[in-house]
């Protein structure tokens, strides 16, 4: 079919919590708007796509996770591009672009991206417009939304491209050849070009916070500043005076029905390689008086036979807080029904490209259940549920404020007063009373609640049928946008073990307490692929750990 009579590409996503899922999918969403027809797959899905002889424009959206790796998804994949009997030109009719997502708080910043770009271009794939790398330290939409507002005009350019070339008789194979080295030269130059547009956007950020207090009176900016003052709640001129861009409305695919039915009896599932075992030990290795808290807990894993060495980790499944919980039931007015059996289906003209039911909501469990165990209640809401909760408040002047928190002219704002703050949907609920969103909306909007890993600090040589954990616990102090409270898994860890909790170089509790009095949690070993002690017990081995940072070293000290 000739290039000029669909601009249809395809979009390929490597997510391991669902951030590059979702990004993948506003992607797709947006190309209806700008003339294209996008079909997308998870990398995990290989027989829904062949790169091998894809002539269409690729989009890959890759996440990154452990030591800088790929996602779970996106491992095979991976695996096969990294083959080595693969020729050097296998990939020379591939166009493509890859949007990275990384965290500079954690080594190999986007190494799960760089893999498959880097591959790519060995096996002679080419850009059709700048790589991107998001960084969810500083804020995943800082670099996100430019490279997507970008990626359009790039796959016109690339679209006329081909289509100029199918006019001509050219086999698409040459024409992207052709091309090779004016799309690479090209890329190069524009490389730079999105750095230096990237870094101008977020000046241009900090400059309009700093033209909030400015104005063209004088006197006026002084009484401005010092009566009003930007806040999650309220914002100041310009920006309340401002006519606003803001994101279309996302489209709604889920239909929640809730049932009277029985759900006594609901259990954390003990799949996907998960274990409870028993909390044999904890441990205050800090004083009450210290800055941070930190605890050493042993678990026995004596009977369910985990394997593991030092260096790697054990992902922990944790509850979101009954508290929240309830007070999020309260604010939906459904602490009537947390107890019905939860059906979810696909609306049946759902316009939503791709849409599926989330896997991680089980069907018949109750909704209290679903709340505290399977959705990500404390995420940070992005700029689409931040939308679409405006169409759910009846107070004109908090839509208002949300629309303007979602829009471009409130970029600073959204960054100042709901990511940095780390604001969560309850927060804006409690800020803007009269938002009550469907439960579907919550449904389509909130991420899986993932469990959280931690490195063993411990070797099954020195401490055969156990497992050491240390971890300090995360305290986000109470500010104008939230109460104080601790992170979702260390301040729940803490709560668990306060029974057998003790200060270090006391007698354990839980000598006294029977087996099955001990608190239990729900662990699954993660083993690392690249974080082990060398074979050579020659190698000379540099550790660097601050904090409880050198947790892994003391079992490579104990495994020596």
């Amino acid at each position: 079919m000739p290039c000029e009579a669909v601009a249809h590409f395809l979009i390929l996503y490597g997510s391991q919590r669902g951030q590059a899922q979702s990004i993948a999918e506003e992607i797709c969403q947006q190309a209806a708007e700008h003339g294209f027809t996008a079909d997308i797959s998870c990398l995990s899905n290989q027989d829904k796509y062949n790169v091998d002889s894809e002539i269409r424009p690729v989009v890959f959206v890759v996440s990154t996770t452990g030591d800088g790796d790929p996602p779970d998804t996106a491992q095979k994949f991976v695996r096969k591009i990294k083959s080595k009997s693969l020729p050097h030109d296998h990939f020379s009719h591939l166009r493509y672009a890859l949007l990275a997502l990384g965290d500079t708080n954690y080594a190999n910043f986007c190494n799960g991206g760089k893999t498959i770009d880097s591959r790519l271009q060995q096996l002679g794939a080419k850009h059709f417009y700048a790589t991107g790398h998001a960084d969810d330290g500083t804020g995943l939409e800082v670099v996100v939304d430019p490279w997507i507002e970008g990626l359009w005009d790039s796959l016109k350019k690339t679209f006329s491209s081909m289509a100029t070339s199918n006019q001509q008789g050219t086999d698409l194979s040459d024409c992207t050849q052709d091309n090779n080295s004016k799309n690479a030269s090209n890329q190069e130059k524009n490389k730079p070009d999105l750095e230096v547009d990237l870094h101008l956007l977020k000046l241009s950020e900090v400059d309009s916070q700093k033209e909030k207090t400015i104005t063209s009176d004088s006197s006026d900016a002084e009484t401005l500043s010092t009566v009003l003052v930007a806040s999650l709640k309220q914002s100041v001129p310009p920006l309340s005076e401002s006519a606003l861009n803001v994101p279309a409305l996302p489209a709604s695919y889920l239909e929640v029905l809730l049932e009277q039915a029985s759900t006594e009896g609901e259990t954390v599932p003990s799949k996907d390689g998960y274990h409870e075992v028993s909390i044999s030990k904890a441990v205050q290795l800090t004083q009450h008086d210290s800055v941070k808290t930190a605890i050493l807990l042993e678990l026995d894993i004596l009977e369910q036979n985990i394997a593991y060495q030092p260096g790697d980790s054990f992902d922990i499944l944790c509850p979101n807080r009954a508290s929240e919980v309830e007070e999020l039931l309260l604010k939906l007015d459904l602490q009537m029904q947390k107890n019905c059996a939860v059906q979810v289906n696909l609306l049946k003209n759902c316009s939503k490209k791709a849409a599926k039911v989330p896997l991680h909501i089980p069907q018949n469990a109750s909704l209290q259940f679903i709340l505290t165990w399977c959705l990500e209640i404390r995420s940070t809401p992005k700029k689409a549920f931040v939308r679409a909760l405006a169409d759910f408040t009846q107070n004109g002047s908090e839509k208002r404020r949300l629309l303007e928190l979602c829009s471009k002219e409130g970029s600073a704002d959204y960054n100042s007063f709901v990511r940095d703050a780390n604001v969560c949907l309850l927060d804006l609920l409690r800020a803007f009373p009269s938002c009550l969103p469907p439960l579907s909306l919550l449904f389509e909007h909130l991420p899986k609640l993932q469990p959280r890993a931690y490195s063993a600090a411990s070797s099954s040589l020195q401490h055969p049928g156990k497992v050491h954990f240390v971890f300090n616990v995360v305290e986000f102090p109470a500010r104008p946008e939230h109460p104080a409270r601790t992170g979702l898994c260390t301040g729940w860890l803490a709560d668990h073990v306060s029974s057998i909790l003790r200060p270090l170089g006391t007698v354990p509790a839980s000598e006294h307490l029977g087996t099955s009095a001990l608190p239990k949690v729900h662990v699954r070993p993660r083993p690392s692929s690249i974080f082990h002690l060398p074979a050579d017990l020659s190698v000379p081995v540099i550790m660097v750990g601050p904090g409880t940072g050198v947790a892994p070293f003391v079992g490579f000290l104990q495994q020596r």
